[in-house]
């Protein structure tokens, strides 16, 4: 009997095995059920032919040709991936409505004598459940904003509070990008479907009556925005500030951002992205800088000219929200775990501001 999903806590409750995602590659990377593994009944090629078919020549022949694909990908499947699996095996399979693909799929599994299930709705349910938990419901807990200004190690002090036992929602790790131009980071960033699930999932594990420490973003973290009833929360927030002098911030970030500068074609194209920006002459001296890897003084310029000035203009937005400024010496891993306990106290202070 098709499994019904009524909440998003009802994931965490499912008794199976595996959750199986019988959608193309490009459905699965737009977006999945948590935990879910890609075995698709149809490849991405496979499945735009057999809809082809569909809908301009017959129905019945694309029916016909996307059955016989299915077994031979299915078959492929149980060769490999599924050849260890155990007669007890009780996976929960899903496809995009849960309808053909996921139903035949499941149907081969349990005449081989697995316990197999579809989602009711398929992945579209589970859709309709994240869309409803971020566009359709205000936030669920108190926000406090970890503010300052590029290069004061928030990031690392946002790894320090969770560890302390502090609520934290790292957005730049579940957008998988720094929020910068020089923010890319390996492997590319999810969808925007794809982030809100994980920004869901994150969202229905809090305490909702603790703060819940997030950093300070622009509505957008690379290419992926964040949902109106999160920004709105974080608009509206009290703000910790970090500060730190210019010449710490630099020699963090030349260490935060070995992956950029360890590749100096990236390095230089970046910088060369910025020349609507800025005169002919500091962009040319920026590059002077990286190919003689002046890293530190690279960082320096370019925060002093490039992200404070941004970053003070887009601080001035919130200028009537409570701040609570914590100032750092350095911002070495030894100095970070120092200041941790004023910046866990200036987060309970801020909450009661």
């Amino acid at each position: 009997m098709p499994v019904t999903l009524t909440s998003l806590s009802d994931l965490a409750a499912l008794e199976f095995d595996d959750i199986i995602d019988v959608r193309s590659p490009a459905e699965y990377a737009e977006d999945h059920l948590p935990g879910a593994i890609s075995l698709p009944a149809l490849s991405n090629e496979e499945r735009a032919r057999v809809g082809t078919i569909y809908t301009r020549e017959s129905p019945f022949r694309a029916r016909r040709i996307g059955a016989a694909l299915v077994a031979r990908n299915v078959a492929t499947h149980l060769e490999t991936v599924l050849a260890d699996r155990p007669k007890s095996w009780k996976p929960l399979v899903y496809c995009w409505r849960g309808g053909q693909r996921s139903g035949s799929v499941a149907l081969m599994f349990r005449q081989i004598g697995w316990q197999a299930e579809t989602v009711d709705g398929g992945w579209r349910s589970y859709r309709r459940l994240v869309q409803s938990a971020l566009y359709e419901a205000p936030w669920p807990a108190p926000l406090v904003i970890l503010d300052g200004n590029t290069g004061t190690a928030k990031t690392d002090m946002l790894a320090l509070l969770s560890d302390a036992g502090v609520q934290v929602i790292d957005l730049e790790g579940l957008a998988n990008h720094r929020g910068s131009l020089f923010g890319a980071m390996a492997g590319g960033q999810p969808a925007q479907k794809g982030f809100e699930s994980r920004l869901a999932m994150a969202g229905l594990d809090l305490d909702t009556s603790r703060p819940v420490v997030v950093e300070a973003e622009s509505s957008k973290i690379g290419n992926v925005r964040i949902p109106p009833a999160l920004w709105n929360a974080m608009k509206g927030a009290p703000r910790v500030e970090l500060r730190a002098p210019l010449a710490a911030r630099a020699e963090y970030l030349a260490r935060r951002y070995r992956d950029v500068t360890d590749d100096p074609a990236r390095l230089l194209s970046t910088i060369d992205a910025l020349r609507r920006q800025h005169p002919r002459d500091r962009i040319e001296d920026w590059q002077d800088m990286a190919r003689a890897q002046a890293y530190a003084a690279l960082a320096s310029g370019l925060m002093e000219h490039h992200y404070d000035p941004r970053y003070g203009n887009q601080r001035a937005r919130f200028q009537d929200r409570p701040s609570l400024p914590v100032d750092l010496d350095r911002l070495d891993p030894a100095a970070l775990a120092q200041a941790l306990p004023r910046v866990i106290a200036a987060i309970k202070a801020a909450q009661g501001a």
